[in-house]
């Protein structure tokens, strides 16, 4: 569950944005200051963080060229969140190293498809091109599951799902998480596709499917 950082000084703006991303399912602070943000950076690194301009202690811009000045923060993806709207604006914060450029007012829904969207990027380019767990091996770039040397064929969802699981090695997934990443919040289908999916990638991976567990009135996990 990806945690975002805040820092905006209105404080009904930022309880409207904290309210939506919550809702959402991210995890939230939020920092009327640049102040208060530096001091809880120390101890904690957001995924992500939504930056305003204008802002009572330090410059927003400022801000974002202390971020990405230094490796422990560099990378950390940086939505602007600001009332300057004149493009020279939105070229400098970009050049500064923002991520993305949201002027107020703006739409919760926007909002959320852009962080949602930065956080994708940001996976994707993070993300190991190799999974492997004992015997199993899956190469993401090429779309290939080989389980003790011998070639896996999966479908589209197998795949998926035994790379959600292979992620998250040793944490148990609960059913709800699964069906969300794997099958869509609207999902209206069987109830037991699920189930019927990890049984059918367990028989493809012959004895490796051993790996993968059923945690009784929880979900699943492979380890």
């Amino acid at each position: 569950m990806a945690n975002i950082f805040i820092v905006e000084d209105d404080s009904n703006i930022r309880e409207i944005e904290m309210f939506a991303l919550k809702n959402s399912g991210y995890l939230v602070e939020g920092f009327e200051n640049a102040k208060d943000f530096f001091k809880r950076l120390a101890d904690k690194k957001p995924d992500l963080v939504l930056l305003d301009i204008m802002l009572p202690d330090i410059d927003g811009m400022e801000i974002l060229s202390r971020l990405k000045s230094v490796p422990e923060t560099k990378r950390i993806p940086v939505i602007m969140v600001t009332a300057k709207t004149t493009e020279i604006d939105k070229v400098k914060g970009l050049d500064t190293g923002a991520d993305d450029y949201v002027t107020k007012p703006f739409g919760v829904m926007e909002l959320i498809s852009r962080v949602k969207a930065l956080l994708r990027r940001t996976n994707d380019m993070n993300e190991d091109k190799v999974l492997t767990l004992s015997e199993i091996t899956m190469d993401l770039d090429k779309r290939t599951v080989t389980a003790d040397g011998v070639h896996v064929e999966l479908t589209y969802k197998e795949f998926e799902l035994l790379r959600l699981l292979l992620q998250n090695a040793g944490i148990v997934l609960s059913r709800d998480i699964i069906m969300e990443r794997i099958w869509g919040a609207d999902f209206e289908g069987e109830s037991r596709t699920l189930d019927m999916h990890i049984k059918t990638l367990r028989h493809k991976l012959g004895e490796s499917g051993a790996h993968i567990k059923t945690v009784r009135n929880v979900g699943y996990q492979v380890e």
